[in-house]
């Protein structure tokens, strides 16, 4: 495992979780991610500081292989951000109807817009019980993940840059290169070839 390049320090905000809706079960408890791929997604958002401001971060997590199938950055936290992120995975994934689609309790997900996109793509809505994060320890897991290897590490002077380097941690490091302890200490893209290459030899 090894880190990409960074700069000073950063400070980071916390989400907050402002509306509350019916629960449902979680997930990866009611499917099982070892077993059936891409079945079931986990999906949160997280605020990073740039000196031209704040930028959020929301990203969709596939909890087979915990491979990060959908992101999206934005000035704003507005539910065209989750929308942007859930539009990725989708097109990256293009699951069967009956996913289940887990979440955390804010405003975006729960805004009608992106409950009707859930709902057009066949996708079941799962969220996160009131006050407990540890719902969504796998997607909440990976933005400690990021923040501990990447966001703590760098001082970023525009969004632009902040964009540039989420992408390359995202895309050519999370997924492809660091190895995670859930799947076997290989990494997410590692772990789905492998398990695709066994489906063939069935």
């Amino acid at each position: 495992m090894g880190l990409l390049p960074g700069g000073n320090g950063v400070s980071v905000a916390p989400p907050t979780r402002p509306i509350s809706t019916p629960w449902r079960p979680i997930c990866w408890i009611a499917s099982s991610p070892w077993t059936r791929p891409t079945r079931c997604g986990s999906r949160t958002s997280t605020y990073i500081w740039t000196q031209e401001g704040w930028l959020y971060l929301a990203a969709i997590l596939d909890l087979y292989s915990r491979k990060v199938v959908g992101w999206a950055v934005d000035e704003s936290l507005e539910r065209h951000l989750a929308l942007d992120a859930l539009a990725m995975a989708l097109s990256n994934r293009r699951p069967a109807r009956g996913l289940l689609h887990h979440s955390d309790r804010g405003v975006q997900y729960a805004s009608d817009d992106y409950q009707k996109a859930l709902k057009k793509d066949g996708l079941i809505c799962s969220m996160s019980r009131k006050g407990d994060c540890w719902d969504n320890a796998v997607a909440e897991s990976f933005f400690a993940t990021l923040k501990a290897e990447l966001v703590y590490l760098t001082e970023y002077r525009t969004r632009a840059e902040a964009r540039a380097s989420l992408f390359e941690y995202i895309e050519v490091f999370y997924n492809r290169q660091r190895r995670h302890s859930a799947i076997g200490y290989v990494s997410p893209s590692q772990f789905e070839i492998a398990a695709f290459k066994r489906k063939m030899a069935a």
